[in-house]
């Protein structure tokens, strides 16, 4: 089966007015891997059908099927660990001695999908910094998808997915086997609090943070939208905290109001001083 033209090109509008992802014009073939699931599930008969549906407004829940399933839930463990260990070596380290009076620190991992990326930042916590129970350490991780957020609450995770990027030493001490999963321990759980928002919505659930994770995002959205994004950014990230954006994402020509700040082998991005 192929999708005609028409119909993509409605998913494609469609998709976007609701999540601000772009669909490049060569992408029909993933138009069809991603609703073929959903069409099946639902008992219609063909992308067309699913269609019409949407064309009369449909169920809510149909429509934020379609753009759940139109979304890129791509992640792993500990996912381009340069990162994770210049949070360990030197950011963590750094705030903590700005924030030694109120010992509280907020951090935010944006599109989180399934939860590993907050997971990794919890575990990273709890493995270097022995004293982070005198500290308000506050994790929040959001998400546009219910689906993949009920997946992170759960904490529960394949052998592949646990395959991916996290040590075997973590695994034997955060996960106990459960049938064919791995379910992280509730104590790591407990250090996270999972959120539905939607990054292009008009209400963000986030008020501030020291440190913001929105990574392998910006890439799926037009030039305006970036944009968007990055002004409400700084909105919430505090003067002195940091962002961390995907290896091939950056401000530049976005945002002159940030600057990039080397870390060892990584980078990341703080407000200019004013």
């Amino acid at each position: 089966m192929t999708v005609n033209s028409q119909d993509f090109d409605f998913i494609r509008q469609f998709v976007m007015q609701r999540s601000a992802i772009m669909l490049e014009p060569e992408k029909g073939y993933l138009v069809e891997a991603r609703l073929m699931p959903l069409v099946r599930q639902e008992g219609l008969s063909s992308i067309t059908e699913l269609v019409s549906r949407l064309k009369t407004s449909g169920p809510p829940d149909l429509q934020q099927k379609v753009v759940e399933a139109m979304t890129t839930n791509e992640t792993s463990f500990f996912r381009d660990v340069t990162c994770f260990e210049a949070l360990r070596a030197t950011i963590l380290p750094e705030l903590m001695e700005r924030r030694k009076a109120t010992k509280t620190i907020e951090i935010w991992s944006a599109a989180c999908s399934t939860g590993q990326e907050p997971y990794s930042i919890a575990m990273v916590i709890r493995e270097h910094f022995s004293g982070f129970k005198d500290w308000k350490i506050k994790i929040v991780a959001t998400d546009i998808s219910k689906h993949v957020l009920c997946r992170a609450i759960q904490g529960r995770y394949s052998q592949l997915e646990v395959n991916r990027g996290l040590p075997a030493a973590l695994l034997v001490k955060y996960f106990t086997k459960n049938g064919t999963e791995w379910q992280i321990h509730e104590e790591v759980r407990r250090m996270v609090e999972f959120r539905e928002m939607n990054l292009v919505g008009s209400h963000w659930n986030i008020t501030s943070a020291d440190i913001i994770f929105i990574r392998n995002v910006l890439i799926y959205f037009d030039i305006p939208t970036k944009k968007a994004i990055l002004q409400k950014i700084r909105s919430v990230l505090r003067p002195d905290g940091f962002l961390f954006l995907g290896g091939s994402e950056t401000t530049m020509n976005l945002d002159e109001n940030f600057e990039r700040v080397s870390q060892d082998r990584s980078c990341c991005y703080r407000l200019k001083k004013r």
